[in-house]
This record gives C-alpha cells, sequence and structure tokens, in this order.
C-alpha cells in the first residue's frame, strides 16, 4: 500500500523520513509473498530469500542490483507488459531507463534521476519496487482485509508459592475477589454476645484443673521457634503501588528541603559578596573617572582631531585618485602616440619597400618589353598589308593605263 507522497524533499518529510524506506521494504516484502515471488523468482533464478531490509541496506551493490532488476522485470511482466529480463552483464543505463519508462506506462510518478537506480539499494529502489507490486495487485484485484484476531482464552497461571510469604498485590486481589467469603466471617452484635455468653457459661462449667497447663516451657519455646518462620508475614514491595511512590516523594521532598536549606546558606552568602564586590568595583570606577577626567578630555579631544584628519584624508585621497586615472589615461595614449611613432619609423628607414618597387619596375619593363614585341609584329603585318595594297593599286593603274593608250594610236 504504497502512497505517491511518501516521497518528497527531506526538510518537509521530517527526520522520520529517513527511516521511511525500512517500512516500504517490509511492506513490499510482504506484497512480493502475496504474488508467490519465492516459486517464480527465487527458485527458477537459484537465489537467496530476501531479507526485511535487503533492499534498504548496502550489502553487495552488484548482487542488489541484478535482484532489483530480475524482480523489477518480472513484476512488470506480471502487470501484463511485455519485458525481457535483463542479463548479468547488460548496459545498467539501458535497463534502469527501460524499468522506468515502464513505471511511468503503469502510473508511477518518478521524479529523481536514473543514477539513483543503479546502487541497487535505496529508497528509490524501494519505491521503484513497491509501486509496481501495488499495480500487480491492483491488476489481480487483490483487497486488504482488517486482520481478525483469535480469540484466546486466559489459563490458569499455577504458581508455586511459600504459604508464609503474601505479597501486598496478592492480600487486596483476594479481598476484591471474595467479598463474599468475608463477609460470611461477619458476625452481627447480637451473635457475638450470645456466644460471649456461651463460652462464659461453658468456661465456668469446666473443672479448674483444665485451666492448669502441664506443658514444659522449654518444649513451648522450641516450638514457638520452629513455628514462627511459617508465622511470618512479609510483604514485598512493589515498585508500581502508588504507597512506594508516596513515600519516595516524601523522601524527595525532605531531601530537597534539606539541600534547599544548605545552598540557601550558600547562595545568600555568595549574594552578599557579589553585593559588596560590586560596591568596591563601582566606588573604585568613580575614583578612576575622578582622577582620569583630564586625561580622557584630552582622548575625547585627540579622537576629534583623528576624526577631521581622516575626513582630509579621505577627500584627498579622493582627488589623488582622480589624478590618478588622469594620469593613466594620458599615460594610454602616450603609449599609442609612441607605437604609431615607432611604426611610421620603422616604416621610413626600413629598405624593403624601395627593393620591392625596383621588382615591381622590372617585372614593369619585362612586361612592356613582351607586350612591344606583339606590337612590332602587328606593325610590320600591317606595313606589309599596306604595301601589297599599294603595289596592287599600281599594277592595276598600269593596266588600265596601257589600253586607252592602245586604242588612241589606232584612232
Amino acid at each position: 500500500m504504497a502512497e505517491d507522497n511518501r516521497r518528497g524533499d527531506e526538510d518537509e518529510r521530517g527526520p522520520g523520513a529517513v527511516y521511511q524506506m525500512f517500512v516500504v521494504m517490509e511492506d513490499l516484502l510482504d506484497k512480493l509473498k502475496l504474488l508467490n515471488y519465492e516459486e517464480e523468482v527465487l527458485r527458477k533464478n537459484n537465489m537467496k530469500t530476501l531479507s526485511r531490509h535487503y533492499f534498504a541496506l548496502p550489502t553487495n551493490p552488484g548482487e542488489q542490483f541484478f535482484m532489483f532488476t530480475t524482480i523489477a522485470s518480472w513484476l512488470i511482466n506480471k502487470a501484463c507488459r511485455p519485458f525481457e529480463q535483463p542479463q548479468e552483464y547488460d548496459d545498467p543505463n539501458a535497463t534502469v531507463s527501460n524499468i522506468l519508462t515502464e513505471l511511468r506506462t503503469l502510473g508511477g510518478q518518478v521524479d529523481f534521476p536514473p543514477s539513483k537506480l543503479k546502487a541497487g539499494y535505496g529508497e528509490h529502489v524501494c519505491y521503484v519496487l513497491d509501486r509496481l507490486a501495488e499495480e500487480v495487485l491492483k491488476q489481480t484485484q487483490f483487497n486488504w482485509n482488517k486482520p481478525n484476531y483469535p480469540t484466546e482464552e486466559l489459563e490458569e497461571s499455577s504458581v508455586m508459592e511459600d504459604d508464609s510469604e503474601l505479597t501486598l498485590n496478592k492480600m487486596q486481589e483476594e479481598m476484591i475477589e471474595e467479598p463474599d467469603d468475608y463477609e460470611e466471617h461477619l458476625m452481627d452484635l447480637e451473635a457475638l454476645k450470645a456466644q460471649t455468653n456461651t463460652t462464659e457459661t461453658s468456661e465456668s462449667s469446666k473443672p479448674d484443673e483444665i485451666l492448669e497447663s502441664t506443658t514444659d516451657a522449654a518444649e513451648w519455646n522450641l516450638e514457638v521457634e520452629r513455628v514462627l518462620p511459617q508465622l511470618k508475614v512479609t510483604i514485598r514491595t512493589d515498585n508500581k503501588d502508588w504507597r512506594i511512590h508516596l513515600d519516595q516523594m516524601h523522601q524527595h521532598k525532605e531531601g530537597i528541603e534539606s539541600s534547599l536549606k544548605e545552598t540557601k546558606g550558600y547562595l545568600n552568602r555568595l549574594q552578599e559578596e557579589i553585593s559588596k564586590t560590586l560596591e568596591k568595583v563601582a566606588s573604585r570606577e568613580k575614583y578612576i573617572n575622578n582622577q582620569l577626567e583630564h586625561l580622557i578630555h584630552e582622548y575625547r579631544t585627540a579622537q576629534s582631531q583623528l576624526s577631521e584628519a581622516k575626513e582630509r584624508y579621505q577627500h584627498g585621497s579622493g582627488g589623488v585618485t582622480q589624478r590618478t586615472r588622469m594620469l593613466a589615461e594620458i599615460t594610454e595614449e602616450l603609449e599609442k602616440v609612441k607605437q604609431e611613432m615607432e611604426e611610421k619609423g620603422s616604416s621610413m628607414t626600413d629598405g624593403a619597400p624601395v627593393v620591392k618597387i625596383k621588382q615591381s619596375l622590372t617585372k614593369l619593363k619585362q612586361e612592356i618589353i613582351q607586350m612591344d614585341i606583339p606590337d612590332r609584329v602587328v606593325e610590320h603585318t600591317l606595313l606589309q598589308a599596306k604595301l601589297k595594297e599599294k603595289s596592287n593599286m599600281t599594277r592595276d593603274m598600269h593596266a588600265t593605263m596601257i589600253p586607252e593608250a592602245t586604242i588612241g594610236g589606232i584612232f
């Protein structure tokens, strides 16, 4: 009969929460016995029987974790959820994660990290198993009934007691239990008077010889000594009796009163001594104050001057702090300017840029020469084309002029 609210912050649950897992473990063991875990789990896997505090105390973490996973898988299967029984060399993180997933599916509340179950013992292990067992019992429609206590017959205790010893409790019980017998032995006054009258008449009628005893005194004393232990009534003291408590209260009261008298005297003397000492201290303090009054005045004056000097020091230290900050800023700017000047000076004195410029000029000249050769070739080609075109034009001109001349000569 586990409850979901039995877990939470330890401060809210109180100091008894540390021992709650022992109660949960005992309830879990009863539920496992109702589910016949001895036949279905222990004998099947050749395991030992669980003790009342098996999962509450650390004994063997490896064995306890394997037992926890085995019982948890068996309970999940009993709750009609298919779950493969974990083996000894399986990953414990995956096994614990699967068990918590099934517990959430069955309606269990999981508000703790899975690493709490890897130890194989503790409050959370007991809670998980108890919650699973409770779900299985709910599915089997098991109900917890009130216990029926059998009526036990009280047997008469036969105690052998000495007839010569009587306890006070026994005497009181006999007086309470047998009031009728005691009343039977009581006689009224009339019967007592009648009996005394009859005894007087009977004694007066007896002869005088009977009144004289013929028994030896020594034998009588021996008989008295022999019978005396049997006639002795010893009352055993019972610590539970109110009379004993009352006597103890009176004894303690007397002891307290006697101790109080002595202590009161000591305290009175101590009070007188303390009061005298206080008066002496007060008078000495007044004398010292009167003697050291001018020194106290000088001390107060010096203290006021010290406070003024502290104020001036704080004011001056504030100005120093401000000027120190300004000096730091100016120094930082100066460092920057120095760094820039060094960079510019190094760049001016360094010949590397000049070398680079010369190399660039040389490369540029080479490129110009390389570009000039194709230009010359192009110019030469253009010149040849122009010359060829000019020769062609001249030949054409000569060809046209010759026929005209021949035609004029003919006419």
